[in-house]
């Protein structure tokens, strides 16, 4: 049997529920539309019995390395929300097209899928163009003349790389994710019983 809400202290309850306001608030406008539906979108679970420290020790998570953040799809939506006030969440929705596309096994559909993220990404004056170089640009190219699971592996690269150095270390030191650090830290700080309980089984 799951333990209700009504079971934790009411200060427990209302500090988890501003937690999740306040990263509710920073990821509302965050919407990849990728062709895989909302898979990036923030995801909350609607189950009472889902810890709140389970997702400050992910918030938390974050400033560890740029891979924890790329791990986690709750970070993967805050980094996208944050990139979007920066005006360039273009190089992270590259990154994740070029991890979907990894995933592709059909030989036609792995060549139609390589056309249309070159035509969305990569060519010159393209609708989210990235930021690579020229050399980059027409190795991409010529990779899509016999397309394979790897022919975006330099630019997917080059793209991260500068995300990590750039984009990443300004992320962690927003305001926005500051507060829902310090938030997720009191969270994990609070004693065990003031936290969402797993299920109970009797």
């Amino acid at each position: 049997m799951c333990r209700t809400l009504s079971t934790f202290p009411t200060s427990c309850l209302e500090r988890a529920k501003e937690f999740k306001t306040r990263l509710g608030i920073f990821l509302h406008k965050s919407d990849l539309g990728s062709d895989n539906g909302n898979i990036y979108k923030f995801e909350w679970s609607n189950k009472h019995c889902k810890q709140s420290r389970n997702l400050s020790e992910d918030v938390l998570g974050w400033r560890e390395s740029f891979d924890q953040l790329l791990s986690s799809k709750n970070g993967v939506a805050a980094f996208h929300a944050f990139l979007k006030t920066e005006f360039s969440e273009e190089n992270l929705e590259f990154w994740l097209a070029c991890e979907e596309f990894k995933k592709i096994r059909s030989a036609t559909k792995l060549a139609s899928r390589a056309h249309r993220i070159f035509e969305e990404f990569i060519r010159s004056e393209a609708p989210k163009e990235v930021n690579i170089d020229h050399e980059t640009r027409e190795l991409t190219r010529m990779n899509l003349q016999a397309a394979t699971a790897k022919c975006f592996d330099v630019a997917q690269g080059k793209t991260r790389t500068l995300m990590e150095k750039d984009s990443y270390p300004r992320f962690l030191k927003s305001p926005a994710y500051q507060d829902l650090a310090s938030q997720a830290s009191a969270t994990n700080a609070s004693p065990s019983n003031c936290s969402l309980a797993e299920p109970l089984h009797t």
